[in-house]
This record gives structure tokens, sequence and C-alpha cells, in this order.
């Protein structure tokens, strides 16, 4: 990223104050376990690191720090996300869990703008509408539609937004957009109780919708049920798809985030 102007600067030291801890309900199942300066989280889908931006660990220290995590969640045949962002400290982080065999997803854009300043929606297209599920039917079918967009198994998406509903539900906010009784787009709100944040999830649309406003629509929904709770910033990771429709919205880019994923070997 470029230096980033003073606001912006102070939007991303409190992201990194508030937002980079574990979210404060979780579901059914799911615990943390501390390790020095860092947080597992487990019996999600996949298991998950979360860390201040400096660890304040370097070299053979942090070897085998990165050792223990993947080496945890090999004994339970699981995978583990690492999630990193672009101005976290060492800056051989990603170098050394590289070298533990963690593998980078695709890099993301950290992106924060004002709840009270994104709420005004364009206009949808003909027939599409948007509204709010909870029912695991609805889910699975956010599932089924999230599973054409990215061209993988995303059965288990239905069963976490479940249990995320079930632990808090009024934490979440998940819409749907449907058209002829499809669903075309799906997005989720997540509220981070005790800071001035909520995050937006999802956001995908099938190919064939795309470029006709709904992305746009469902930003300004989850806006203004956030700008109604009292919110003052929306915080998302945003695709290279994404991220310029949200900048052109106000949204200011403030780091990157990539996950790095150790999965097991297939039997």
């Amino acid at each position: 990223m470029t230096e980033l102007a003073a606001a912006d600067a102070d939007l991303l030291t409190a992201y990194d104050a508030q937002l980079r801890g574990i979210p404060p309900s979780l579901p059914t199942g799911v615990h943390t376990e501390r390790d020095g300066p860092l947080t597992r989280i487990v019996g999600q889908f996949r298991g998950f690191v979360a860390t201040p931006r400096d660890m304040g660990v370097r070299g053979t220290d942090l070897d085998l720090l990165i050792a223990r995590q993947r080496d945890y969640f090999a004994a339970r045949g699981e995978a583990v996300e690492w999630k990193t962002r672009g101005h976290d400290l060492p800056a051989d982080l990603t170098d050394r869990l590289t070298s533990a065999g963690f593998v980078p997803e695709e890099r993301e854009t950290v992106l924060i703008g004002r709840a009270a300043e994104l709420t005004a929606a364009p206009g949808l297209p003909d027939g599409v509408t948007l509204r709010q599920v909870t029912a695991d039917a609805e889910l699975r079918r956010i599932a089924a539609m999230e599973s054409i967009v990215w061209g993988q198994d995303w059965s288990w998406l239905a069963d976490d937004l479940s249990a995320r509903i079930a632990a808090a539900p009024d934490q979440i906010e998940v819409l749907v957009a449907e058209a002829d009784g499809t669903v075309v787009s799906a997005a989720w709100l997540v509220y981070r109780a005790g800071t001035d944040f909520a995050c937006l999830w999802g956001g995908s649309t099938l190919a064939e919708w795309r470029g006709r406003g709904i992305y746009r629509a469902l930003v300004a929904a989850r806006a203004r049920s956030a700008a109604a709770r009292g919110v003052r910033y929306l915080q998302v990771d945003a695709s290279d798809d994404s991220a310029p429709i949200l900048r052109r919205l106000g949204l200011a880019a403030v780091t990157t985030t990539t996950p790095y994923v150790w999965t097991p070997a297939a039997d």
C-alpha cells in the first residue's frame, strides 16, 4: 500500500486496536487457545490463527511458534489459516510461513468507511429483491450459490452461518438478493460488540448478474442497519473485483490481507 493520509492512518490504528482480536461471540463447539502472543480458534471448518500487528517474536523463536500451530492442527487432521496483513511485523513473517508449508491464498484489500455515509442505494434490477434470512434451508441456498461462484464446494458455509446465528442472532444479519426464486447474490453483516466497527462479508454474485448494482445495494442495506445501531465504521476485506467499487463509494484502503493456509496431505 502507498503511504496513508493522516485520517486513513488513524483508521488503520483503530483497525489494529479493535479488530485484530477474537470475536466476542463464538459458535457452540468453537473455542480459543493462547500460544504466546497469538490466539488459535479451534472447531471451525478450518483452524484460524489471530495475531497482533507485531508479535514481538523473531528468528528461530518465530519459526518454532509457526511450527507449533501447523503441528497442532496436523494432529487434528485439519487445515489452518494464518491471517496476515501487509503492515505486519516482522517483515519476514510470510517468508517463514512459506518455509513451514503455508500457502498464500488471494490477497485482498482492507477497506474502512463510515457507515452513515454508505447508506444510499442504487435501484435494483427489475425483479430483484433483498431480504434477511436465518433459516437453515435459506443458508444452504446461499452456500450452493457460493459454490457456483467460486467453483468449489462451499457447503461448509451453511453450517458456519447457522452456528453464528444460533450463537448470537443479534450480532449477524444475512441478506440475499433473489430473482425469480433464485439466490443471485448474498452478503452478511457481522457486528463487533465493544468496538466502533461492523464487518461486511460475502457479497458474491452470480456472473450473469454482476455489474447491475446488486453488490452496491447489499452494501447500502447493511450500512443502514449498522448506522441505525450506532456503528461508526464498516470494514471489509475486498477482492480485486470489489475493491474499486468500494473505493468509489468512499471506503479507504488501509492495508492488505493475505491468508496463509496449511493443509494436511490427502490420505
